[in-house]
């Protein structure tokens, strides 16, 4: 997974990520005001690829499966953080979104290129291809973010059962 890189600081928010003002729409029109409080650009420039980089405590608030689902919906690849609260976590592997755990996010500026292998725990930082180290998500639940979620995956396995 390569992309550019979006910065954010600590404590972002399950509802700067899928702001309560628009729950009652559909993930499409969620997404459109996804970070639009921090980083208005956000929703509009990002592309598939893109990675979220940010401090500690990513996700933090409530435990809408929109915050992670809007990030997906607007096609990033990845988010790497210091520390992830918890129930984000969760939910963003159960939707496919790879999420990984590093302290070296202080050292990745905003609009770099970072190649994040989330299964080895290694990333790659240009220019100057920098290795920098994340952790790894085990294979088990690599397969499940490899088959779109958590939902895909049980349907994989009980066709496969069948």
């Amino acid at each position: 997974m390569t992309g550019r890189v979006w910065k954010l600081g600590d404590n972002v928010d399950t509802d700067v990520l899928a702001p309560g003002a628009y729950m009652k729409f559909g993930i499409d029109e969620i997404a459109k005001h996804c970070l639009e409080s921090v980083r208005p650009e956000f929703a509009a420039s990002v592309r598939r690829g893109d990675v979220i980089v940010a401090g500690r405590n990513f996700g933090v608030g409530s435990s809408r499966e929109q915050a992670p689902e809007a990030l997906r919906q607007l096609g990033v690849a990845a988010v790497v953080a210091e520390s992830f609260a918890g129930l984000f976590y969760r939910n963003a592997l159960n939707l496919g979104l790879p999420v990984v755990t590093s302290a070296d996010c202080a050292g990745i500026e905003d609009g770099a290129q970072l190649t994040v292998d989330p299964e080895r725990g290694e990333m790659t930082l240009e220019p100057g291809a920098r290795k920098l180290r994340c952790e790894a998500i085990p294979p088990f639940l690599m397969e499940m973010v490899r088959a779109g979620g958590l939902m895909p995956h049980l349907e994989h396995k009980l066709k496969a059962k069948s």
